[in-house]
């Protein structure tokens, strides 16, 4: 019933910015040392005295130890105070902070005014970029410390902030990037498969055993070397382009060994020489969902292993 009372307090005392209901209600306060300070600055901007509840924010000086809830309060009542008092620059750079703290938040038409989310969202829109950068960094480093348990969260992360309506399809090599380091580094993380233990042996038949049935010769593969045969024909075959992030660290060139079906389906593929790490993952996904016309041998499909040199153009 408390919080119920506190937002019931925050909707009928908050100062209308803009004449359509309450500017913005941020959360209740969050435990910390912080938090009689905040209550305080939130009654003050409840009745309307801005600059009183701007002398209680300014006063509080984050540390290390703030907790982010805390840091992200401060700074959302010092954006209300600040847009309150006409001074929009001021604002959006406390907009800025709260940002910073927590990327994903984005304020509802139920806890902020039209005016107040239209300022958000630009000030957000703006500094997404640079945070997704800053985040592919922070994931990138744990990876390489080999945290792959903290880097695939990151890395998750990443990838839901660059699939934002907000960030209108920018980014879109670092996306790839991300998505590729989500694989690797849950795949590294996940343990090693345990070995069930081996059923005992079955004691010897009383009778003989009856003969066992013939085994099948697996279809034969053949290749370039097989003059007879008429290679496949592609149908598809899309390489993934390179991304930027990664283009100045590949190999000139990598080989790719495929082996297709007598339907055209690609069923084994490897790669005999390397990219990239993380181009590898996505020329390997890609290679897949190729298809061919099937080799044949007297007009007959076959089998046939393909290698496919790929060439990276700088």
């Amino acid at each position: 019933m408390k919080y119920l009372v506190i937002a019931t307090m925050l909707m009928l005392g908050a100062a209308r910015v803009d004449g359509q209901g309450p500017a913005f209600a941020p959360d209740g306060s969050a435990p910390g040392r912080h938090a009689g300070s905040i209550n305080a600055a939130r009654e003050l901007y409840a009745s309307a005295r801005y600059d009183e509840a701007l002398v209680v924010l300014n006063g509080l000086v984050p540390s290390e130890d703030t907790l982010p809830a805390e840091r992200k309060a401060i700074e959302q009542y010092r954006s209300l105070c600040l847009l309150a008092l006409g001074r929009g620059q001021e604002a959006e750079a406390a907009i800025g902070a709260v940002v910073r703290v927590d990327p994903f938040y984005q304020p509802g038409a139920a806890e902020a005014s039209p005016r107040v989310r239209t300022t958000f969202a630009g000030v957000r829109q703006r500094l997404l970029p640079d945070l997704a950068s800053a985040r592919y960094a922070e994931a990138k480093t744990a990876y390489d410390r080999r945290n792959y348990v903290e880097a695939a969260g990151r890395f998750r992360e990443l990838v839901a902030l660059l699939d934002d309506p907000q960030m209108n399809g920018r980014m879109q090599d670092m996306r790839m990037l991300a998505a590729g380091f989500v694989e690797l580094a849950a795949a590294a993380a996940a343990p090693p498969p345990v070995k069930e233990p081996e059923p005992p042996s079955p004691p010897p038949a009383a009778t003989p055993a009856a003969p066992a049935a013939p085994r099948l010769a697996a279809p034969r593969l053949y290749t370039s070397d097989d003059k007879s045969v008429v290679p496949p024909v592609i149908i598809r075959q899309d390489v993934p382009s390179m991304p930027a992030a990664i283009s100045g660290m590949t190999r000139s060139q990598g080989v790719l060994d495929i082996t297709i079906d007598e339907q055209g389906r690609v069923v084994a593929l490897a790669l005999r020489s390397r990219v990239h790490p993380m181009y590898d993952a996505t020329l390997l996904n890609a290679a897949r969902d190729w298809k061919y016309q099937p080799a044949t041998l007297d007009g007959s499909p076959v089998r046939f292993r393909k290698l496919l040199q790929i060439s990276i153009k700088r």
